[in-house]
């Protein structure tokens, strides 16, 4: 793997004066539909028709490429990130019976066994609601605050009300010792923090706007903002850093030198929400330069797509799955540019989404059975020949095709 200093550069492939012999607002206009399109019609009903445990409660995520279960065990991640989705369409799109009664499937389960007695949220249950794994890190409360949140809204439930703000202030209590006695790392010898905190924080603290106390919500965003583009954002490369000292400065291990794209990626659309909100062009443009260094570093020169691990000196990374294409990263990085060509009109992300679109879409959506494969190796081969497992879910396809189609239909009206 070449060093970033060597393929910091655009690639030449991508031809920045590419968008002058496009109609944007056509194109603009059949990638908004064929998004759509995909979202109602091929992966919702997807999970719709496939993933809900109608005898034990909450949803079914191991589904195989054809939508059959092979395992029931329920992650807690993936069934509130389910119930996100749906109470979240219910709210923006339409209000559809049928979605708010698959969310209430979900939030009625994980509301009975989600939880342990101190109100935190476990990580795995068995089909029938037993805890599996202890309650390790704070991302479990972070998706059950963000499916509550919606679906209080949806719903009108008070309870519902209730546990999203429980969970959100079990993240801001939690938040800097995010693992708390389940960590691994022996204490202060080498601390470190994970860009992986702030930038859920920031989404998260956006999606629980209408139940958060206006103060506490700037202060938040603000905070957020500051942590992720001060403190991670590597001044030299111009890249996103996953972990660094707790003062920002860059530690030279493993960790320290770890970059994730699609996490850097990923949290520069957050960032990009949040500073549109502000009316704040400039961390805007700042947050769609560090997009383009992402891509220009993580592209795969020789079979396409983008890594899903790298070294920021070019060492060897310690993940062996580093070059794994994966389906979220790419996912991520659509919206990111999606985003970014609508308030900058940079027509590097213009060049760079058409890339990304055609690679996503011939790889990893599936045409014959519905749903996307998730996990392909270097050469865009599918690895896993499954639509559904511990990681993923109903979560990053649906969302991505719900925004970059939101996206387009705005673009296509831009003058």
């Amino acid at each position: 793997m070449a060093s970033c200093v060597e393929t910091l550069q655009v690639t030449e492939e991508i031809t920045v004066g590419k968008i002058m012999a496009h109609d944007v607002h056509a194109i603009a206009a059949q990638y908004a539909s064929q998004y759509k399109n995909a979202l109602l019609n091929d992966v919702l009903p997807f999970w719709q028709n496939h993933s809900l445990d109608q005898e034990q409660g909450g949803y079914f995520t191991c589904l195989d490429r054809a939508g059959n279960v092979y395992d029931t065990d329920k992650f807690i991640w993936l069934q509130n990130r389910q119930l996100w989705i749906f109470s979240t369409l219910y709210n923006q799109l339409e209000n559809r019976a049928d979605w708010l009664d698959i969310a209430t499937h979900g939030a009625q389960f994980l509301a009975q066994h989600g939880r342990d007695a101190e109100g935190n949220w476990y990580f795995a249950l068995d089909r029938v609601g037993n805890p599996l794994i202890q309650p390790y890190n704070i991302f479990s409360d972070c998706f059950a605050a963000m499916a509550f949140s919606k679906y209080a809204l949806a719903s009108g439930e008070e309870w519902a009300k209730e546990i999203a703000l429980q969970a959100y202030n079990n993240v801001l209590r939690r938040k800097v010792n995010p693992k708390g006695k389940y960590t691994k790392a022996y204490p202060g010898t080498r601390p470190m923090k994970a860009l992986a905190v702030p930038m859920i924080l920031a989404n998260l603290s956006l999606e629980m706007e209408w139940l958060l106390p206006n103060d506490q919500l700037e202060q938040v965003l603000a905070a957020t903002v500051q942590e992720v583009m001060t403190d991670f954002l590597d001044q030299e490369s111009g890249l996103m850093m996953e972990n660094v000292a707790p003062d920002g400065s860059l530690v030279d291990c493993f960790e320290g030198r770890l970059l994730n794209p699609g996490h850097g990626i990923e949290a520069m659309w957050f960032i990009m929400d949040i500073a549109q909100r502000r009316n704040d062009s400039s961390t805007i443009q700042q947050a769609v330069d560090v997009i383009l260094n992402i891509l220009n570093v993580a592209w795969d020169q020789t079979y396409g797509g983008l890594y899903y691990f790298m070294d920021s000196q070019g060492h060897p990374p310690q993940q062996l799955e580093w070059d794994q294409k994966l389906w979220w990263v790419h996912l991520e990085a659509l919206v990111a540019l999606a985003m970014g060509y609508r308030l900058t009109q940079n027509e590097a992300c213009w060049t760079w989404y058409q890339t990304l679109h055609d690679y996503t879409w011939s790889h990893f959506a599936d045409p014959e059975y519905g749903e996307w494969f998730g996990y392909l190796n270097r050469r865009g081969e599918v690895l896993l020949n499954l639509k559904g497992g511990k990681w993923k879910g109903c979560f990053h396809v649906p969302r991505a095709l719900y925004l970059c189609w939101q996206q387009f239909e705005a673009i296509k009206e831009m003058d």
